[in-house]
């Protein structure tokens, strides 16, 4: 085991194996709370975009902060990771979540307007894109914590 974390560390993986951790974490979360709810596993919520908690979110932030732990949070490389982080957390809590809502009301809309015999297409646009703002906080919570446990075990195993 300490050759892995010595292979991990010594070859700059530790920031491409904590977002890795940091997203299959999100993920599971969100596959785990959708089975409480339904009583049933859905295992397409693991590829899909939304819910609590932002992966999206929880995978920059493990990014940023495993770029802050190494090159230190006075480094260029950690205010480029963070700008890219900051960039992608306010498009999931911004830009994807109004497509969101706009899908429910076109699909709304396509509902209301369109009779049973219509030859328009009935395809439903994905209205489950965005994220509220707790959701992108609590990704980022987790990448941090993910990160830092993985910096912690890392440092420890060497």
């Amino acid at each position: 085991m300490k050759e892995i974390a010595q292979y991990i560390a010594g070859n700059g993986f530790e920031v491409l194996v904590s977002l890795s951790i940091a997203n299959l974490v999100a993920q599971a979360i969100k596959i785990i709370t959708v089975a409480v709810k339904r009583k049933s596993v859905k295992w397409t919520i693991l590829f899909a975009t939304g819910g609590m908690p932002s992966s999206h979110s929880s995978t920059v932030t493990a990014m940023a902060t495993s770029v802050g732990l190494i090159d230190g949070f006075s480094s260029t490389t950690f205010a480029i990771a963070v700008c890219a982080a900051v960039i992608v957390m306010f498009d999931a809590a911004g830009v994807r979540r109004n497509a969101s809502k706009h899908a429910k009301v076109l699909n709304n809309l396509v509902q209301e307007l369109l009779s049973p015999d219509h030859f328009m297409s009935r395809e439903k646009l994905k209205e489950f894109l965005g994220h509220t703002p707790l959701e992108v906080f609590a990704g980022a919570g987790l990448g941090v914590a993910l990160a830092v446990a993985l910096n912690f075990y890392l440092v420890e195993m060497l």
